[in-house]
């Protein structure tokens, strides 16, 4: 199980590479999608470390470092070459606090007692965060490429994108170094209890949909919006948080 978990620490530490990759190449879609490809197999290796009796400090390590790279790095590369183009001083140190962030969160989740983590995390998943940042440039990618309705607020057009996705690394940087509760998978399987596999297969059902009309980005943030919004408020409801 060591092994297969940290295969698949591997495949999502590839696909955070191929993004930086494709980012600079200027493929920004393919960029987006291979985060999202980290995204899962990320928390795949999570499942199938916790299977193991004995947990493997090597495994923990690697997933973390590989963390650092497809959801801290690839992220900020993202949307700093897609959305800025050049060099805009409040972008980057707001993207390099970001970054720093993240290193601090998965720092800080590295020393923390596996029991104290048994259902949920102290502060947003560099995960959540990652695919958040992702998804929101899959949205961008379809507004600059169409015209925009007149019912569509001014402040939401494509030329103020820039000052909301610094609004919105700004915010995930707080959440992630903050003391906000947020769900682990397992916490959502106790939360979902039987009907997890149904909720899972709904969640599929609407990607693909979404896909299909062309709304897969939009569909995505809103999930990780959701989660983002009312995972708190849920670990609070249910007791869990100390």
């Amino acid at each position: 199980m060591n092994f297969l978990a940290n295969f698949l620490s591997g495949l999502s530490l590839l696909f955070g590479f191929m993004s930086l990759i494709f980012s600079l190449e200027s493929h920004f879609t393919f960029a987006a999608g291979a985060i999202l490809l980290s995204v899962l197999f990320d928390g795949l290796d999570g499942q199938v470390a916790r299977l193991n009796s004995v947990p493997s400090d090597f495994g923990k390590e690697l997933d973390s470092l590989g963390d650092v790279v497809s959801f801290g790095i690839a992220p900020a590369i993202l949307g700093y070459v897609f959305i800025y183009k050049d060099f805009h001083i409040w972008a980057a140190s707001a993207l390099f606090m970001y970054l720093a962030c993240s290193v601090f969160r998965l720092a800080k989740y590295n020393i923390t007692p596996k029991e104290e983590m048994a259902d949920y995390f102290i502060g947003l998943p560099t995960t959540a965060s990652g695919a958040i940042l992702a998804s929101f440039v899959l949205i961008y990618r379809k507004q600059d490429a169409m015209e925009v309705p007149a019912f569509i607020p001014v402040v939401l057009s494509p030329r103020f994108t820039p000052f909301i996705f610094v609004c919105i690394v700004l915010v995930l940087s707080f959440l992630m170094v903050s003391r906000v509760p947020y769900l682990n998978l397992d916490g959502l399987k106790q939360l979902f209890g039987r009907w997890t596999k149904i909720v899972i297969a709904g969640l599929v059902v609407i990607l693909v949909a979404a896909g299909y009309f062309g709304k897969f980005g939009f569909a995505l943030f809103t999930i990780f919006l959701i989660y983002l919004l009312f995972s708190p408020f849920v670990v609070k409801r249910l007791g869990k948080a100390k």
